[in-house]
């Protein structure tokens, strides 16, 4: 069979244990054999990020910029633990994740992938629910002060033109604590802008949530930004017949148990870092979850929303077989090549990408996963946990 042929090339981030095992595998088995692949490779693993002072990571997100379309293996982010697991490491690098989204401004997108054998853990739930997470500023960027006697706490904030204003923060009897954060304006419009954009490409309805009632300016000014935003999309939302939702965070979760799902969630910093998490796990598995970090000039950069699977990546080394779930990073190179096809206009790729997935979903309705999935899978349904390679072995032939 003649292998499909590529244009442009991907922009490739390896990373680090058990999932960079997987990414190699999916490369031989699910790819190689079909696919001319062409990318531009990047070693996002930590000991390289180490030897290259994280220049690696900054190469990697311009050659996304350059390129359009990346692809990324989950990475880690040494805390104090890793320091000690790894001695060479010269210094605590920071998340590539998190020097990528600021260099592309991007927004994070999250989808859950859904199979019939797994039921939502919320009833009505019917169709996936994404979560569009700004990745910029709150409580990521805020710096936080411990005090331990009486006195009075200021904001202050001195204009280059000199101009100066003050704001009392609170005057305290006692020990406290205090924190300040910020957002910019330049980046709560490229937030709303990619969130309409992806909402048009997905012919999906865009809620937005915020809590404006209690910080009337700081969330206020996000409320204003997206209403402003949303009146060069009006037209084009009409025409597709999808909506834009505002509604405050506390009613939008209410709102969210209630619904059928089929949307995407819109929400701040931090909100979209605990709401994702509740809803990857309400529909069964973060393992379950695709990711894909989209720049506000169209630049998209696709990964699975888990991490490295460490202890299972320990036992692998111990000559172990795992039954560690793939189908996130599978569907991240789905994505990616689809995107790449669907940019240069090659059909043929994105149809190679839209039978992977299905190759993937057949798997697993047939009853052949991994050990998380076998585990949640209704009672009825006859699931037969196996190991990551047998299930990847599983979906190639599928393919073929």
């Amino acid at each position: 069979m003649a292998k499909i042929q590529m244009k442009t090339p991907l922009v490739e981030m390896d990373g680090d244990e058990m999932t960079r095992i997987l990414w190699a595998m999916i490369k031989e088995k699910l790819i190689f054999p079909f696919v001319d692949l062409k990318t531009e490779y990047y070693d996002l693993g930590l000991l390289h990020r180490n030897a290259t002072q994280d220049k690696v990571t900054v190469e990697a997100a311009e050659a996304t910029k350059r390129l359009g379309v990346a692809v990324k293996c989950a990475t880690i982010t040494p805390n104090r633990q890793r320091m000690e697991e790894y001695p060479e490491l010269t210094e605590m690098w920071k998340s590539p994740n998190a020097t990528i989204r600021a260099i592309l401004d991007g927004t994070v997108f999250r989808t859950p992938i859904m199979i019939d054998s797994i039921k939502p853990a919320v009833r009505s739930w019917e169709k996936p629910i994404t979560i569009a997470r700004h990745a910029y500023g709150d409580v990521y960027k805020a710096v936080e002060m411990n005090n331990s006697e009486p006195g009075e706490a200021t904001l202050t904030f001195t204009s280059e033109s000199g101009n100066v204003e003050t704001l009392s923060v609170q005057s305290v009897k006692g020990p406290a604590v205090f924190q300040a954060m910020h957002n910019t304006e330049v980046s709560i419009r490229s937030f709303a802008r990619a969130c309409l954009n992806y909402a048009v490409s997905l012919r999906q309805d865009l809620w937005f949530s915020t809590k404006d009632t209690i910080s009337k300016v700081y969330d206020g000014r996000f409320k204003e930004i997206f209403d402003e935003e949303f009146e060069a999309f009006k037209d084009e939302f009409e025409k597709q017949g999808i909506s834009y939702f505002y509604t405050l965070i506390d009613d939008a979760v209410a709102r969210v148990i209630r619904s059928k799902g089929g949307f995407i969630w819109a929400c701040k910093n931090y909100d979209g870092d605990v709401m994702s998490d509740m809803v990857s796990t309400a529909f069964g598995s973060l393992a379950m979850m695709t990711s894909v970090l989209v720049s506000p000039d169209g630049k998209f950069e696709y990964e699975a929303a888990h991490g490295t699977v460490t202890r299972h990546y320990y036992r692998y080394l111990k000559g172990e077989k795992t039954s560690t779930n793939p189908v996130a990073t599978i569907f991240a190179w789905s994505g990616a090549l689809k995107k790449r096809g669907e940019l240069d206009g090659l059909a043929d790729l994105v149809d190679f990408a839209n039978r992977l997935e299905k190759a993937c979903f057949d798997t697993l309705a047939s009853g052949i996963m991994t050990g998380d999935l076998a585990g949640l899978t209704e009672p009825e349904f006859n699931a037969k946990a196996v190991t990551s390679e047998e299930f990847i072995d599983a979906i190639a032939e599928r393919l073929r």
